[in-house]
């Protein structure tokens, strides 16, 4: 190794979900919408005016910032808005979690957190999750350098009760909490009431699930004013103008229409109960999914085996070889159609293993 590779700062990185170029597959691996976003959003690009394109943005993303804080009935200056989720929360970390004490999250969780923990030289621990996949509260009443955990839980998509999660924010007064709430549009009570009540707790959401706008990369957090002031003080020493202009007003858009969004939200949730049902008449065990996918395995095929032969028929889902979850797929919720060919080449590969 040369010297100068002495100060250069090394990371395993977080490896996303594979993007397959070919277009006649059935993507069910990333969590996106299989829904297009609302009506409005599709009318503003039409009709949005390109000379935006040769000024900067909004630095404050005001037009987002306000219409959100309007739908979420908080104050402007209650709401942070980044590039997608993971930047708001990398930018959570960077601004929050600052002590020699460890931060916690659960050990199985979303696979960022540890990977941004290394990048920023964080120190962390991982309580782990009950058997059922659960987070035990007492775990987190200790001493720590801050908390977060996604509700649901990625990729289990297990969801804790709103008594769960006001537990562990009052048994940690002296750190800021933070909750990653980027499936809860799909079942389950969002936390944000608990802001009344918290100043030390942050909620973080993105368009890139339930809003079917992941190309857009739009993320958001919610909190007090002054823990809002903190990130937006980040931020403006870091990059000023993260949000680019087609995305400030195509946001906005994907705001507006409540009744399209809740549409498509109980599209989701309906088939997503129904292939649940459906796969633990297959052998499967599924756990109780709050989110826009299924966590699943099979009781004679294994995971790794099976996720190699839906690819193979040009059906991706999600492994992960990991402790604990090796034998689980993530598999996201899509059409009524997707996931009744999903079903279709389960049964067959399950018929050809058993004969």
């Amino acid at each position: 190794m040369n010297s100068w590779e002495d100060n250069i700062r090394k990371v395993v990185p977080y490896i996303p979900g594979e993007q397959p170029k070919q277009s006649d597959i059935i993507k069910l691996n990333t969590n996106e919408n299989p829904y297009p976003p609302a009506p409005g959003v599709r009318k503003a690009m039409e009709n949005m005016d390109l000379n935006l394109f040769r000024l900067y943005p909004d630095s404050n993303a005001t037009p987002l910032v306000n219409a959100l804080a309007a739908y979420h009935k908080v104050n402007p200056d209650q709401v942070f808005v980044g590039v997608g989720s993971d930047d708001v929360l990398a930018m959570c970390f960077l601004t929050f979690f600052n002590s020699q004490k460890p931060i916690l999250f659960p050990d199985i969780t979303y696979s960022f957190y540890d990977v941004w923990a290394d990048l920023y030289r964080i120190p962390y621990e991982r309580p782990q999750l009950d058997i059922n996949f659960h987070i035990r509260p007492e775990d987190y009443d200790r001493e720590n350098g801050g908390v977060i955990f996604p509700n649901p839980n990625a990729p289990t998509g297990i969801y804790e009760a709103l008594d769960v999660v006001e537990d562990i924010i009052e048994h940690n007064s002296d750190s800021i909490v933070i909750i990653d709430e980027a499936y809860i549009d799909f079942g389950g009570e969002s936390a944000l009431p608990l802001l009344n009540k918290y100043e030390n707790v942050i909620i973080t959401r993105t368009f890139s699930k339930s809003r079917s706008m992941a190309g857009m990369r739009i993320g958001y957090a919610i909190g007090s004013s002054k823990l809002i002031g903190y990130l937006n003080d980040v931020k403006q020493s870091y990059n000023s103008y993260t949000m680019n202009q087609a995305s400030l007003v195509l946001g906005v858009e994907g705001v507006k229409d409540d009744a399209y969004f809740k549409e498509t939200l109980n599209k989701i949730i309906d088939t997503r109960d129904s292939v649940k049902a459906e796969l633990r008449s297959l052998g499967f065990t599924v756990t109780e999914s709050r989110a826009n996918f299924l966590f699943a395995s099979h009781n004679t095929v294994t995971a790794k085996e099976l996720f190699a032969a839906l690819k193979e028929g040009g059906i991706y889902v999600r492994y992960f070889d990991k402790p604990r979850i090796h034998n689980y797929l993530r598999i996201t919720v899509g059409t009524k159609e997707e996931m009744d060919q999903l079903l279709d080449s389960i049964k067959n590969y399950i018929n050809y293993k058993n004969d």
